[in-house]
């Protein structure tokens, strides 16, 4: 089934939401953690901590995934972990909108090959290496005073590693960390000033 680019949403990670309880653990792989009410959607980002038993989790960052009124799945694999015996905290990554984007383009890494090739070799042999997601980036209509955009040129500043969310209009939603490496601007007459957010991929990217 085809997908509209129109509707497509953009969000960079701007602080955290409420830490709501997990009141009991099914492990696995995926995990699932129960919370009543959680109020969490598929492809919501969260922060696990205090976990009682299935400690293995603690710290862990993980995207939420098969949401339900009461539960949630996370891809971590906790086969073999010790089973949940009290607490825990999810606490989700607040995200701010970025307004004014007018086109998109990126995931356009790929995975280095690595040559397998030795003298028993009949002929070239390859095995892949890390995966690598490459680049991302918005075309945009200047907004100054948006705060999506506004978060977007702090981390350029910065330098660090920020969250972003990207929601297709069929609710696939993909969340990965980005560099942000450049913001140039473009004018002309009679124009809107219009440009770009350049940024790099770093570590994988999760859909939910």
């Amino acid at each position: 089934m085809t997908i509209s680019a129109q509707g497509c949403k953009f969000e960079v990670k701007t602080g955290a939401g409420a830490a709501k309880a997990i009141t009991g653990i099914v492990r696995g792989y995926p995990t699932i953690l129960n919370s009543a009410a959680h109020g969490f959607s598929n492809g919501d980002v969260v922060n696990l901590a205090s976990i009682g038993g299935t400690t293995v989790l603690n710290g862990q960052k993980a995207t939420v995934k098969y949401a339900t009124a009461d539960t949630y799945a996370v891809d971590i694999d906790t086969t073999g972990a010790s089973a949940w015996t009290s607490g825990g905290t999810a606490t989700s990554v607040a995200y701010t909108f970025i307004k004014g984007v007018t086109g998109f383009n990126g995931l356009d890494g790929a995975a280095d090959e690595l040559d397998a090739t030795d003298m028993d070799s009949t002929a070239k042999e390859f095995l892949l290496g890390l995966q690598d997601f490459g680049k991302f980036a918005l075309d945009i209509n200047i907004k100054r005073e948006d705060a999506g955009q506004q978060a977007m040129e702090a981390a350029r500043t910065t330098g660090a590693p920020t969250g972003f969310r990207f929601t297709l209009p069929n609710g696939m939603v993909a969340t990965f960390d980005v560099l942000v490496k450049s913001t140039p601007l473009s004018g002309s007459v009679n124009a809107l000033v219009k440009g770009t957010i350049d940024t790099r991929i770093t570590g994988a990217v999760t859909w939910a």
